[in-house]
C-alpha cells in the first residue's frame, strides 16, 4: 500500500464555519479550493510534496468541483500548464520545489510573464533554503525580478497564509502578473488552525467548459515584435496596478512600536523568528506584539516605494532582515531611500550574515549589533551573555560528541536495491580500473558517502548522461553515468539519451529501475509497476518492476542497440555486465537497467498482505540472514562492501580473539545482499540463511521435533 492521506483529504471537504487544524501546506491546499481554481498541477518534491500528493489522491473529491489535477513529468511541464490562463478567465495553481525546480521551469515562466495572464495563477514554491535543504542554496527572488512575477512570502501563521493565497489570485488578475508564493520548510510544516470557507466551483471548468476558443490575438503570444510592448506593459501598467492593490488591501503589515526612532523591515517568512529574537531583548511578547516598529513584507516583490519611504522617513535607523545573498530587498530599499532623499541609516548584511538560514539565535547576533549602536539600553548585555554562554556550551558539547560518536552520513534504506549495484561497481573497478562516474539527483546519490564514495559530479535531475559529454573525450576509460527512473523521465531521456544517440557517443548509462520517484516520496511514474501482482511477493528477490517495460521499449524505440537488464540483487551478474559495458568493442550508447523495486514501497505493499495471511492461519515464510560468529574472521570486508545498517559489529565471543565479529541485527529485511557480496567477492563463508515459518504445516512441525531431538543428542553433556 502507498502512503495514505485519507485524513488530510477529508479536511478538504470542510466548509463555511468549520475549523481546520493541521499543517501549513495542507492549509494552502484547502485555500486553493476555496479560491476557485480550475486546474492544479505540479512536480513532486519536498518541502511542498504533500500538496500534489494530497491532490492526486483526492482526484475524485476535486473532480466534484470540476477541478483538473495533473501530475506533471517535470517543473517545466507544470509551468506550461499555466498557459491556460493567458487567454481565459480560469484560475490555476502549480507547485514544485525551488530553486532547482524553478530553474527547470524558467523558460515557460519567462514566456508566461511576457504576455501576462487573464485568469489568476499561483505557483506554490517550496523554498528549500537553510538547514533542512536538499539542494543548492539559492533563492527564488531573482526569478521574480527577472521575469516580473509577483512574489509572496507570507507570515507563517495559517490564517495569514490562507488569506495570502486568495489575495495572490486576486492580485494576479488585477495586475495580469503571474504570482509565486515561497514557503520554507518550517512554514510548510507549521501547525495551527483557521476558519474555513466553502470550496468554490470555478465558473469555467470541466463541468462548465468553454463553448469556443478565444479569438486569435497576436499580442498574447510571447513572440517578437509584441514582446517589446510586453516589456513596457510590465513597467507602465502591471507593476503600478500590483503596487496599488498591495496598498489598498494592506498585504504588507505595518506594526507600530513605542521605539519609533528605529524600525525593521522583514520578510514575512522570517517574522516569527524575528519576534522570538526580540523577546530575548524584552522588546516583544509571546503574542507577537513588538515595541520596535515593523514592516512585515508578505509580498517581497514588487516592493512599494511609497510604503518603504513612509516607514523609513522619520527614523534614525532601519534594519532590513533578509535571508540569503544577494540582498535583493536591501539593495532595492537603499535605492528607494536614495531617490527619495531620505538619509535614514540603512543596515542589513553589514550586521546579519550574508549566507545561511536566519534562525532566532543567528538573528539575535545581528540584532545585538543593531541595538548596541541605536538602542543600547535594552537587553544588550544580558543577550550578549546568553549568546556567549550558549556558544561555550555548544563548543563543549561538540568536543565531547566528536570524541565519542562516529560520523553518521545518510545512506540507503535497509534492503534498498541500489546498494548491491554499487557493491558490484566497486568489484568491477578492481578489474577494469577506476572510472569517472557522473552521478545524479536521487536516492542513488547516497553512494557518494562511505563505504562507496562513488560519484564525481551532480549537475541536475536526469543530467548525468549529459554531464559526461565533456569528460568522455579526455578519459582513457569509458565514463559511467548513473540515473534513476525518475530522473530518466524527468529530464534524462531528452538531455541525455537522445543527445548521446544523436552524437554517436561511446557512453555507458546505468538506470535504476525501482518503479517510483523514490527520493521525493515514492510517487508513481509512467514506469511504476502493476501493484496488483501479488504472486511474486513472498520471493526474497521478488520485484514487480518487471511488470512494466516502458523504459526498455522507449530505449529500443529511440535506437539503443546495446542494452542489458539485470536484477539489482545479483551482484556477480551486475559486476560482469558492468565490466562488459566498460570494455566491450561496441562503440555507442550502452544501457544497463538495474531492476529492483524500491524496498520502502515493497514493504508497504507486502507487509500488510503477509500479516493478513498470518492472521488467517496460512503458512508464511520470512527470510532472515545471519553471521556464524565462530566462522567470521573479523576482517569486516563484508561491511566495507555493503554498508547495510543491519550488518554491523559485536564483541568477539572468543576470549582469545580481540577483533569484533560481524553480526546481522534486527531490521534485516532478508534481501540477500550479504550473501551475494560474499559470493561475488569470494569473502569468508560465515553468512547463513534461515527461514522463519509462521503457521507451519504438520509435517514441518514433526520434522522440527526430530531435528531438536537429534541436536540435543549430538550436543555434549
Amino acid at each position: 500500500m502507498e502512503i495514505s492521506f485519507n485524513k488530510q483529504i477529508e479536511q478538504l471537504r470542510l466548509g463555511e464555519g468549520d475549523e481546520f487544524h493541521g499543517e501549513g501546506i495542507l492549509a494552502i491546499t484547502k485555500a486553493l479550493l476555496q479560491s476557485g481554481v480550475s486546474y492544479i498541477g505540479g512536480y513532486q518534491g519536498a518541502p511542498v510534496s504533500h500538496l500534489l500528493d494530497v491532490m492526486v489522491q483526492a482526484r475524485e473529491l476535486v473532480a466534484e468541483l470540476g477541478v483538473r489535477v495533473e501530475a506533471c513529468s517535470n517543473e517545466a511541464s507544470a509551468a506550461a500548464m499555466l498557459g491556460a490562463s493567458i487567454h481565459y478567465p480560469v484560475r490555476g495553481a502549480v507547485t514544485w520545489k525551488s530553486i532547482v525546480g524553478t530553474n527547470v521551469a524558467a523558460d515557460a515562466l519567462a514566456n508566461l510573464a511576457s504576455p501576462g495572464v487573464t485568469g489568476g495563477v499561483l505557483m506554490v514554491i517550496g523554498e528549500d533554503y537553510g538547514e533542512g535543504a536538499s539542494v543548492v542554496q539559492e533563492r527564488t527572488h531573482a526569478y521574480a525580478m527577472k521575469s516580473t512575477l509577483l512574489l509572496f512570502d507570507p507570515r507563517p501563521e495559517l490564517p495569514v497564509m490562507v488569506d495570502m493565497v486568495e489575495h495572490a489570485f486576486a492580485l494576479s488578475e488585477a495586475s495580469n502578473m503571474p504570482a509565486m508564493m515561497e514557503l520554507r520548510i518550517r512554514a510548510c510544516h507549521v501547525r495551527g488552525s483557521f476558519m474555513c470557507k466553502d470550496n468554490r466551483q470555478p465558473a469555467v471548468s470541466a463541468l462548465s467548459p468553454l463553448a469556443e476558443p478565444a479569438h486569435f490575438n497576436y499580442a498574447k503570444l510571447a513572440h517578437p515584435p509584441v514582446t517589446f510592448g510586453h516589456e513596457k506593459l510590465k513597467v507602465e501598467q502591471r507593476m503600478p496596478a500590483a503596487r496599488q492593490y498591495i496598498i489598498e488591501h494592506q498585504l504588507n503589515e505595518l506594526r507600530p512600536g513605542r521605539h519609533a526612532q528605529v524600525g525593521m523591515i522583514v520578510q514575512g517568512g522570517l517574522s516569527s523568528a524575528l519576534l522570538r529574537s526580540l523577546q530575548h531583548f524584552g522588546l516583544a511578547d509571546a503574542f507577537g506584539d513588538s515595541e520596535i516598529p515593523l514592516l512585515v513584507l508578505n509580498v517581497t516583490y514588487p516592493l512599494v516605494p511609497e510604503q518603504i519611504a513612509q516607514f523609513a522617513r522619520d527614523k534614525r535607523a532601519v534594519l532590513v532582515i533578509e535571508e540569503g545573498s544577494p540582498e535583493y530587498i536591501e539593495l532595492e530599499i537603499a535605492a528607494t531611500l536614495r531617490r527619495e532623499g531620505i538619509d535614514t541609516l540603512l543596515h542589513g548584511k553589514d550586521m546579519l550574515p550574508a549566507t545561511g538560514e536566519l534562525t532566532p539565535e543567528v538573528m539575535m547576533r545581528g540584532l545585538l549589533a543593531f541595538f548596541a549602536q541605536h538602542l543600547p539600553a535594552h537587553g544588550v548585555e544580558s543577550v550578549q551573555s546568553m549568546i556567549d554562554s550558549a556558544s561555550t556550551r555548544r563548543q563543549q558539547l561538540a568536543a565531547k560528541l566528536d570524541a565519542t560518536l562516529p560520523a553518521r552520513p545518510p545512506g540507503f534504506c535497509i534492503g534498498c536495491p541500489e546498494r548491491p549495484v554499487f557493491s558490484a561497481l566497486k568489484l568491477a573497478q578492481q578489474d577494469v580500473g577506476k572510472v569517472h562516474i557522473a552521478a545524479d539527483i536521487g536516492c542513488h546519490s547516497f553512494a557518494t558517502f562511505e563505504p562507496f564514495s562513488l560519484g564525481h559530479s551532480i549537475l541536475g535531475y536526469g543530467m548525468s548522461l549529459a554531464s559526461r559529454a565533456g569528460v568522455s573525450p579526455v578519459m582513457q576509460r569509458r565514463v559511467l553515468s548513473v540515473m534513476g527512473d525518475g530522473g530518466f523521465w524527468h529530464n534524462g531521456l531528452l538531455t541525455g539519451v537522445q543527445s548521446a544517440l544523436f552524437n554517436g557517443d561511446d557512453a555507458v548509462l546505468l538506470i535504476f529501475k525501482n518503479g517510483y520517484t523514490s527520493a521525493t516520496g515514492t510517487q508513481d511514474i509512467i514506469s511504476t509497476p502493476d501493484k496488483s501482482l501479488k504472486s511474486q511477493a513472498t520471493d526474497k528477490l521478488a520485484s514487480l518492476t518487471a511488470s512494466n517495460h516502458t523504459i526498455e521499449k522507449t530505449l529500443v524505440g529511440l535506437g539503443v542497440q546495446w542494452m542489458r537488464v539485470v536484477h539489482a540483487y545479483r551482484v556477480a551478474a551486475m559486476r560482469d555486465v558492468l565490466k562488459e559495458a566498460l570494455t566491450t568493442e561496441f562503440s555507442g550508447l550502452k544501457v544497463i537497467i538495474a531492476e529492483g523495486e524500491c524496498q520502502l514501497e515493497r514493504q508497504r505493499r507486502v507487509r500488510p498482505w503477509l500479516e493478513s495471511l498470518r492472521a488467517a492461519g496460512q503458512r508464511v515464510v520470512r527470510v532472515k540472514y545471519g553471521v556464524d560468529e565462530d566462522v567470521c574472521n573479523g576482517d569486516h570486508a563484508c561491511i566495507r562492501l555493503s554498508g547495510c545498517p543491519t550488518l554491523t559489529l559485536k564483541d568477539n565471543p572468543d576470549p582469545l580473539k580481540v577483533d569484533p565479529v560481524a553480526t546481522v541485527i534486527d531490521g534485516c529485511v532478508g534481501c540477500g545482499l550479504c550473501g551475494e557480496n560474499a559470493h561475488a567477492a569470494t569473502l569468508c563463508p560465515s553468512f547463513y540463511r534461515a527461514e522463519i515459518i509462521h503457521n507451519p504445516r504438520w509435517h514441518e512441525r514433526l520434522a522440527d521435533s526430530v531435528r531438536q531431538i537429534v541436536l540435543r543428542w549430538l550436543q555434549p553433556a
